[in-house]
């Protein structure tokens, strides 16, 4: 074919093109970020949860023993930078003391500045995204708003009631703390599991103990600049397990340095966005390791802050 001929048919091959659909040329959503429970679904792995779950999880209920499994939070809580914390507290038109009314009346109100992930918190769906993709396909401009997420909002979390789980993998490295950087994987998870006599079940929410929280308020540098966690094949392996929630007592659930290989926060990505598991941060299960309750009744109502990423929790366990 001659020269002319050849232009020619670089100019219909590019009319053709611009002659194309719209819809044609946008970029297809990447398959990872669809969800099993539909195109609409908001809230992953809470779908997981149904009234046989926690019927089963309260006969794991033997001694009535409840376990708070939140930390205190204040000003002085080491949080993963820049968060910061303030609390003011007010007395609203009582100023010098004065009580209200023939009863005289007094009362406090609190005012929290800060944000919200910070101690013991839950993160959402709306947390975290793989280049502006987040949970089932939502595109970062089409529901991030200064004001609150239009979708994906905190306020979507279910009551979550069912089995908990918790290995302490102080026991199976044999360190309080577990040294940063330890990245717990199919290996370790399964093998202490094993040593615990208990399983990984669909439904379940799965908490790692490592000592961690031990070092608050008394190394909080090394405390936030590290920690021990969940590997990579670990998140994907608890993921393959059908586990609502992945929790621990580190600021972050994943292994800091992060693993050879291994992206920033990518763990967060494999559990949030890519299989709609909620991740807790800060839990406090020293007391279940020290009673060695491996299974317990798992209880946690997230504040329902309309448009919120996270929230502030003091889940509970019941054995």
């Amino acid at each position: 074919m001659g020269t002319p001929y050849r232009f020619v048919a670089l100019l219909l091959a590019a009319a053709s093109l611009v002659a194309l659909p719209a819809c044609a040329q946008q970029p297809q959503q990447p398959d990872w970020c669809k969800s099993k429970w539909g195109a609409g679904d908001e809230v992953g792995a809470g779908n997981l949860l149904t009234s046989e779950l926690a019927l089963a999880a309260s006969k794991l209920i033997k001694t009535g023993k409840t376990y708070r499994l939140g930390v205190e939070t204040n000003a002085k809580t080491p949080a993963f930078g820049p968060r910061s914390w303030a609390l003011v507290i007010n007395q609203p038109g009582q100023v010098g003391g004065i009580g209200l009314g023939p009863t005289r009346t007094n009362y406090n109100d609190d005012i929290y500045m800060g944000y919200v992930g910070t101690g013991t918190q839950l993160d959402g769906m709306g947390h975290i995204g793989v280049d502006n993709v987040y949970y089932n396909c939502n595109k970062n401009s089409e529901f991030v708003q200064a004001n609150g997420l239009t979708k994906l909002g905190i306020e979507k979390v279910p009551a979550i009631v069912t089995r908990g789980v918790v290995l302490d993998m102080t026991a199976y490295y044999g360190q309080n703390p577990v040294p940063e950087g330890t990245a717990y994987n199919r290996k370790e998870i399964d093998e202490q599991a094993k040593r615990q006599g208990v399983e990984i079940r669909k439904g379940d929410v799965v908490l790692f103990y490592s000592g961690w929280l031990s070092l608050v308020g008394k190394d909080d540098k090394r405390y936030i600049t590290g920690e021990p966690g969940v590997g990579k094949e670990g998140a994907e392996y608890l993921a393959s397990k059908q586990v609502v929630a992945v929790g621990a007592d580190t600021w972050g659930v994943e292994a800091i340095p992060f693993e050879k290989g291994v992206g920033i926060f990518e763990v967060h990505q494999i559990l949030i966005p890519k299989n709609g598991i909620y991740i807790l941060e800060n839990v406090d299960t020293a007391e279940l390791v020290k009673d060695k309750a491996w299974e317990f009744m798992f209880v946690l109502g997230a504040s329902r802050m309309t448009g919120g990423v996270q929230a502030i929790v003091n889940p509970i366990a019941i054995r």
